[in-house]
């Protein structure tokens, strides 16, 4: 299956170029498409398999149990990128995801295992909610205080999601990954679909949203 979808990859992503070649203006030409598989290469982990338009392997998620506390996002090499815990609270209605530095990053800091560099929240479903398209918030921390940094729209249950930053632009985006085959298009359902990143926008950052919609919404 993985070879499978490291040929399809690149085949697909070339249709994709086209399209976004006639969709977008010539500053993004060079968004970044990793098809993300909902399934981790260890037989007995749940988990996720993330190849790149070349079909090389870029993030891996391994997790030896359903529903862990703890996700570690790696890179191809097993090394760890972002690290997200769920911080249950007490008295509260949602929890808070606290995400850390991974070991894999050369911009870490000594201490930012020990301080998390995002908070994410789940977005409660209410009569007086202005958007309800809205899933989740993603706070930066400071040393002073927390400040909206990401916002998350769209459904993650159809894989339809647009991450915006504070600015309001779309910096990263979820959709059904489809090819055509034998002149038809073809979805490959739910567990395997593309993450679009836009230029300048961290491709690791934009994966560990993915994770924390999955944790959230799965």
């Amino acid at each position: 299956m993985f070879l499978f979808l490291r040929s399809l990859s690149r085949t697909v992503h070339e249709v994709q170029e086209e399209h976004h070649e006639e969709d977008y203006l010539t500053d993004e030409s060079s968004y970044k498409s990793l098809t993300v598989w909902r399934k981790s290469l260890v037989l007995s982990c749940n988990g996720f398999t993330v190849i790149d338009s070349d079909g090389d392997l870029v993030y891996r998620v391994d997790n030896y149990c359903g529903h862990p506390s703890e996700v570690i996002l790696m890179d191809g090499c097993g090394k760890s990128k972002f690290t997200i815990c769920r911080h249950k609270q007490k008295l509260r209605l949602v929890d808070n995801w606290l995400i850390y530095q991974g070991e894999g990053d050369d911009n870490k800091s000594a201490n930012s295992k020990e301080h998390p560099i995002f908070v994410a929240r789940k977005q409660i479903k209410h009569m007086l909610q202005q958007n309800a398209n809205v899933l989740a918030h993603v706070y930066a921390i400071t040393t002073s205080n927390k400040m909206h940094a990401y916002v998350i729209e769209g459904s993650y249950a159809h894989r339809s999601c647009k991450i915006y930053d504070k600015s309001r632009k779309v910096v990263a985006e979820i959709k059904r990954k489809e090819a055509a085959i034998g002149g038809e298009g073809v979805s490959f359902g739910l567990d395997v679909f593309v993450l679009v990143i836009r230029p300048g926008f961290d491709q690791g950052m934009a994966m560990t949203i993915v994770l924390l919609l999955d944790q959230m919404f799965s």
